[in-house]
Parts: structure tokens; C-alpha cells; sequence
């Protein structure tokens, strides 16, 4: 009797665990389809309302083109920038005792505590005319706020934790064994970096470079602050949709969200094909 009862109740909680994780899978569709697919469907149509060749002759107006190109050119400069300094404070925190660690680690995790209008503001302050050194910067004619550095610099403030917060958990569970090993048969610095750490780091920093680039193509709130919106020189992708849209140019807005949703499309297949590859490489000790 008591085993069937057990029966009986094993039974009741399977069915009662289907009918839970089939309304939290119904759930969860749900959501991405309100949330994600919906707005997205939203842009598109917009872009297209008008026809193909409304969509492409926005895209092709001399705003949306520099838009797009300044756009790229600070992703091609903070990128490789944030990568660098993700590998060199990975390293350090990872391999390394010093005074001040504990304090380097708190303060790479500050873009993400601090909003982005704020971190703008912080450039403003600095580099202004007003700011600390805007003095010296325009007795020297040079432009940073309302300039192409000031983008630069906000970007990089903005996205150079990703890199580094996707190498730190990978490298401190890697352990030091296998560079030691290496060192002790006679590799110097560079050459165990380039023969044992970055093989078995590569996927978290394409991971982490890629989502810093996303980032940084995406970025509105800090860029909005120091570049002054000045069109053709100082609007990036995400400012010049604000401005189409603010002046009612709505197949301009959408055709520009359209290219920054593709990116983040683009940007979502390779975190999942990067996510697979990692998953089905085991980490070495």
C-alpha cells in the first residue's frame, strides 16, 4: 500500500512539474515575442512603409552615411582599446597580489553602476569649456567635447568593462598550473601568453569583445551628452534616429533603427555560435 501510494505521488508531482515548466516556456515565448520580436517586426515595417526605395534612399543621405561612419570609426578605436586593457587587467588581477587590487576590481564595475547621461556629464566637467582643463584646451585649439575624441572617450568609459568582466571568472578558474609548466621549461612572457593563456581564453574574449562592440555601436545616453548633435560631424547611428525622429523624418528614423537591429541580430547569432563553441571546448588544467 505504501508503495503504491509513493506511486500515486510521484505521479501527481510529474504532472504537476509538466504543467509548470510548460506555462513557464509559454511564458518566456511570450515575452520574447512581445518584448523582442514585436518591436523589431514594429521597425521594420515602419522602414519599408514607404517602399524599398524610400528605405535605401534614407540610408543613403549624406547624414545617415556619416552617421554610420563615425559610428564604426569609434567602435574600430574603443574596441581594440577596451580588449587591450581587458587582457592587461585580467592578467593582472588574475595572476598577480598588489596594493590597490581590490580597488581596481571595484572600479572596473563602474560604468555599470553609474548611468550613462552622468558619465557624459563627468567629460563635460573635465574637458569643457568650463571644465578643469578647458582652459589649456582652448588656449592649444583643442576639441574634445562636442568632437569626435569626446565620443571616443565616452565610449570607451562606457563599455571597457565587458572584455575584462568575461576573462576574469574564465582565467582565475584556469589557474596557473599550465603557465607555470611553461616558464619551467624555458618559455619567457610572451610566448607562454601567446601559446597557453590566449588558447584557452579565445572564446571568452571574442565573447567579450563582441559584446563590447554591441555596446559601443549602440551606446546614446554618454555620447549624447559630449557630442553637441552636431549632423554630419558628431551625430553616430543611434543620435542621428533620435534627431530623424524629433524632426518627423520617420522613414530616416526607422531605416536607421533597422541597420542597428540587424547589428544586434548579427551581434545575437555570434554570442550563441561563440556561447556553443566555449560549451563544447572543455577548459584544460
Amino acid at each position: 500500500m505504501h508503495s503504491i501510494a509513493l506511486a500515486k505521488g510521484q505521479a501527481h508531482a510529474l504532472k504537476d512539474a509538466t504543467w509548470i515548466r510548460y506555462t513557464l516556456i509559454i511564458l518566456a515565448i511570450g515575452f520574447i515575442v512581445l518584448f523582442l520580436l514585436t518591436p523589431l517586426l514594429l521597425v521594420l515595417y515602419q522602414a519599408f512603409s514607404k517602399g524599398y526605395q524610400a528605405y535605401v534612399s534614407s540610408l543613403v543621405q549624406d547624414d545617415t552615411l556619416s552617421a554610420i561612419k563615425l559610428t564604426l570609426t569609434v567602435a574600430l578605436i574603443s574596441v581594440p582599446l577596451n580588449t587591450f586593457f581587458g587582457l592587461v587587467a585580467a592578467w593582472a588581477i588574475t595572476r598577480f597580489e598588489f596594493p590597490g587590487k581590490s580597488i581596481l576590481t571595484t572600479l572596473i564595475d563602474l560604468p555599470f553602476s553609474v548611468s550613462p547621461v552622468i558619465s557624459g556629464l563627468i567629460f563635460v566637467l573635465m574637458f569643457g569649456a568650463q571644465g578643469w582643463f578647458g582652459e589649456w584646451l582652448i588656449s592649444h585649439d583643442v576639441k574634445i567635447i562636442f568632437a569626435v575624441p569626446g565620443i571616443i572617450l565616452a565610449t570607451i568609459f562606457i563599455t571597457f568593462p565587458f572584455v575584462v568582466r568575461e576573462l576574469i571568472p574564465l582565467m582565475e578558474e584556469l589557474g596557473t598550473e599550465e603557465e607555470e609548466a611553461a616558464i619551467s621549461l624555458g618559455a619567457n612572457g610572451w610566448q607562454t601568453f601567446f601559446a597557453v593563456t590566449l588558447p584557452n581564453i579565445k572564446w571568452a574574449l571574442l565573447y567579450g569583445v563582441l559584446l563590447c562592440n554591441a555596446r559601443a555601436m549602440g551606446e546614446f545616453g554618454a555620447v549624447s551628452v559630449v557630442s553637441g548633435h552636431i549632423r554630419g560631424l558628431t551625430n553616430t547611428l543611434p543620435l542621428h534616429i533620435e534627431v530623424s525622429y524629433n524632426e518627423y523624418d520617420v522613414i530616416a528614423a526607422f531605416s536607421s533603427a533597422s541597420v542597428l537591429a540587424a547589428l544586434a541580430i548579427v551581434t545575437l547569432v555570434l554570442k550563441s555560435l561563440l556561447e556553443w563553441k566555449q560549451s563544447r571546448e572543455p577548459i584544460s588544467h
